[in-house]
């Protein structure tokens, strides 16, 4: 059964703990964007030893490349992206303490076990309702690699963005259990 829970960033483990796949989630507070050019640069310059653009503790990252804002709104259309392209990179972050992710679609075994060694969650966010995501997100501001255009990173101040959890910290898979079910019920 799921549950609908509001959330506030930054992310703790007591957070993540607690949710289960299949939660109704409003995240609320400082999300982050990035896409798979910003997270290899991030993985550069932890390698070299260097601060990154933001604080990784605690942090969410959503995975899009925003459309322009229109006139009078933060930002545009603001649909989930395919996260797999991020599975290289995202063990080390979560490892590094970020905390949570908003994709769409399935992650790498090496990603769902670093989600459960680091307590972390992969949230869902629906794709092809970027208007609808986009209604979530009170402010928008490239803080990194503006050459990269709507790669770049950005901080978003977010209100109750809707989203699902996917991967939990027990290792539940979302995709796998509606597999299951769907294959029961057949």
């Amino acid at each position: 059964m799921s549950r609908e829970i509001k959330l506030k960033t930054p992310l703790t483990d007591a957070d993540v703990e607690s949710l289960r796949i299949g939660d109704r989630v409003l995240l609320s507070g400082i999300i982050y964007t990035a896409r798979d050019a910003a997270h290899k640069r991030l993985i550069d310059l932890m390698d070299a030893g260097k601060p990154l653009p933001f604080e990784l503790k605690g942090s969410v990252i959503y995975y899009v490349g925003p459309a322009p804002a229109p006139p009078g709104k933060p930002i545009g259309s603001a649909g989930p992206t395919t996260s797999y392209r991020m599975d290289p990179f995202a063990p080390r972050l979560i490892a590094a303490g970020l905390k949570g992710m908003i994709g769409k679609g399935n992650r790498a075994p090496e990603v769902i076990e670093a989600i459960k060694r680091y307590k972390a969650v992969y949230f869902g966010a629906i794709g092809g309702a970027g208007a609808l995501m986009a209604k979530s997100i009170v402010a928008s501001e490239i803080i990194a690699y503006e050459d990269l255009g709507p790669e770049a990173i950005r901080w978003l101040e977010v209100r109750d963005l809707p989203l699902f959890v996917i991967n939990d910290t027990v290792g539940g898979d979302l995709y796998q259990e509606g597999m299951k079910q769907y294959a029961e019920a057949s």
